[in-house]
């Protein structure tokens, strides 16, 4: 008997088991604007534009939100469900965001409220 199609299917057992980042938004890293990403250890500057996106949080200037749950949604982006705080404002609130391919840049990723609202554009912070 040969080996060949035991390592075929042990090998194509692996691959179908691995998970699949290229497909989806992969946010292990955290992702910002210019402001975002000088803020990505913590508040180092104030800039009315901040928008950075870890894999437990997504904050601007105004608000910080702790994601709840992230969904990878079949046309390729990313919902995260939050709950936010807002400056200024007592408690905690729902909000939904989702994270999509920009599409002026392949690199980059646009953030968009749940009114379907353009917040800015994130690159993945270095």
């Amino acid at each position: 008997m040969s080996l060949r199609p035991l390592l075929w299917f042990a090998a194509a057992a692996v691959f179908a088991a691995a998970p699949v980042h290229a497909a989806g938004i992969d946010v292990s890293k955290p992702y910002g604007n210019k402001s975002g990403c000088i803020n990505k250890d913590g508040q180092q500057v104030y800039a009315e534009d901040m928008l950075l996106v870890t894999k437990t949080d997504f904050v601007t200037a105004a608000s910080a939100c702790t994601i709840k749950e992230s969904k990878q949604n079949a046309d390729g982006s990313l919902l995260l469900k939050t709950e936010c705080e807002a400056e200024g404002e007592e408690g905690k609130a729902p909000a939904e965001f989702t994270l999509k391919p920009s599409p002026k840049n392949k690199k980059k990723l646009i953030v968009v409220d749940d009114s379907g609202f353009v917040m800015g554009e994130v690159s993945q912070c270095k």
